[in-house]
């Protein structure tokens, strides 16, 4: 059959289309079709059904009118009844449609114009949902493209199948672009809109310089050699630890490349950012004193529970190890994930022999003994009263110059002193009202259950709607900095487990949950860890 010019036209214009905005040329004829049927309507009535359909091999439009096989006849214009349908199709049976013919029809100017929108619409929806599939699997790629505009700071790529935005904020300070410049960027979001899909790109996040690694050295491509972790000030200064998983390949070296080669190709990418690369360590304390390079440690603390690590440097060590307006200690601490506190030699003895003399005022005045005893019991490591009352007591008959009925009458003395407190404790909690049934709780004491007073906390209803943070306090990390809140129970040293586990028996007990749930949810929690376990090995 020939194919008539006008349908050769019609694909042709379909193919160009589809090729000009990389969609499927199915869509670009589904959205012809489309315009055809919203003209076709404006013409019959817009209660008419009608169907356009567009071969796409030969070109050839079908416009037919579709009526729905019906008892009763209530819609002329959109249903026919089963005695008229079963003269056309003896077969047919309600709920089915009949397809009538139409004749081809000459769009009007305004009927043109009308499918002229629908086409254009459609095809800008397709290529936006094309856009955003493209790119959303390309988060956390590197991209190239040329400069399109500068506004208010924001610069708008080009990247050739669809625009993006590198936002001020996103931008490495004092770096300026112009039209045309080509830029390289990581895609960090891309989110749907109603203008269309908005990728955002940025040159100042962490992984765009673990990424342009990985494009400069090929054991980290290969997986040789493993980023850990980034941390960045950036266009001034980042740290960025490394571990090879072959011994006999240093993976600093093989950043650095020969003569720095490697380093300082991503040095200039990053408009001369200086870039510290840190061998990385299973053992914190290690890792971390790596990671305070290039200023000496002497001495390090480490707190796990809370996560926070006490360094001390040597005195002339002190402005290297913390850096410009703390830009080192700030970077080693984004680095590792530890908050760092640093303490000069000197700074450290001072607060040793302060928190000495504090143990021993304590032991003094707990103990009724002198300064003599009470400094002895500090040197010898006892912190608290409940150490030296329920440690074994030849830990303290076997201090010099103490005998076993020496240990026998600190011990006593410590225990009353304790009884002491325990009684005004008991008192005040009754004082502030907290109930009875809340000391049955795990791990909770007779001074934890004052703090929850304190609170506002007195009964087991009370307790069981705190979270966990409100116990064990939260950290927030702002600008680069960690702030620690407090919560209730911070002075006591609870850990969050023990926090946990207070939290659960008391809605055990309050009755909101039950131990069911807690199965459920504890089979769920050993199910997501298999499945982690597969993937993994997968």
């Amino acid at each position: 059959m020939a194919v008539s010019a006008n349908r050769l036209e019609l694909l042709q214009i379909a193919d160009a289309v589809a090729r000009e905005k990389s969609i499927d040329k199915q869509i670009v004829i589904a959205a012809m079709a489309d315009a055809i049927q919203k003209a076709a309507r404006s013409r019959y009535g817009q209660e008419t059904n009608i169907r356009a359909d567009i071969n796409p091999t030969t070109g050839e439009m079908k416009l037919q009118r579709l009526l729905e096989v019906v008892e009763n006849v209530e819609e002329y214009a959109r249903e026919i009844a089963i005695v008229d349908a079963r003269t056309r199709n003896p077969d047919a049976q309600i709920g089915d449609f009949i397809a009538e013919q139409l004749p081809p029809m000459d769009f009007g100017r305004i009927a043109a114009q009308s499918a002229k929108q629908v086409i254009v619409q459609k095809v800008r929806e397709a290529e936006r949902d094309r856009q955003f599939d493209e790119y959303r699997d390309r988060v956390g790629e590197i991209v190239n493209g040329t400069v399109k505009r500068v506004e208010y700071g924001n610069v708008v790529v080009d990247l050739g199948r669809g625009e993006a935005i590198i936002r001020r904020d996103e931008l490495i300070p004092r770096e300026n672009f112009k039209y045309g410049d080509r830029v390289r960027a990581y895609v960090y979001d891309v989110r749907r809109e109603q203008r269309g899909p908005q990728i955002f790109l940025s040159r100042t996040h962490p992984q765009f310089m673990a990424k342009l690694f990985t494009m400069e050295v090929p054991e980290i491509y290969d997986g040789i050699i493993e980023i850990k972790s980034v941390a960045r000030d950036p266009g001034s200064r980042a740290k960025i630890a490394v571990i090879s998983r072959d011994s006999s390949i240093d993976p600093v070296g093989a950043c650095v490349g020969m003569r720095g080669s490697r380093v300082q190709a991503v040095v200039a990418e990053l408009q001369g950012e200086k870039i510290d690369i840190i061998p990385w360590s299973q053992d914190a304390a290690a890792f971390i004193v790596n990671a305070l390079q290039p200023a000496e440690v002497a001495k390090v603390v480490l707190d796990e529970d809370a996560e926070r690590i006490e360094v001390v440097v040597p005195d002339d060590q002190l402005s290297l190890a913390i850096g410009r307006r703390g830009q080192n200690v700030r970077l080693a601490s984004q680095l590792t994930g530890w908050d760092i506190d640093i303490l000069t030699e000197q700074e450290e003895s001072e607060r040793r022999q302060k928190e000495f003399v504090e143990r021993s005022n304590l032991f003094m005045d707990a103990l009724d003994v002198d300064e003599m005893v009470g400094q002895v019991l500090a040197s010898e490591g006892f912190t608290s009263i409940e150490e030296v009352a329920y440690v074994e007591a030849e830990e303290i008959s076997s201090i010099d110059g103490f005998d076993d009925s020496t240990a026998d009458e600190i011990q006593t003395r410590a225990r009353e002193y304790l009884e002491k407190i325990e009684t005004e404790h008991d008192e005040k909690r009754r004082a502030l009202g907290v109930e009875d049934e809340l000391r049955e709780l795990p791990g909770v004491t007779t001074a934890i259950l004052v703090a929850l007073g304190e609170d506002g906390v007195k009964t087991v209803e009370d307790f069981a709607g705190y979270a966990i943070d409100d116990l064990v306090g939260w950290k927030e990390r702002k600008d680069g900095e960690t702030k620690f809140y407090p919560g209730v129970l911070a002075d006591f040293g609870v850990t969050r487990a023990d926090a946990e586990q207070m939290v659960v028996a008391a809605r055990l007990k309050a009755g909101w949950i039950s131990e069911d749930d807690l199965v459920v949810e504890g089979e769920e929690d050993l199910a997501e860890e298999a499945v982690a376990e597969d993937e993994a090995g997968a």
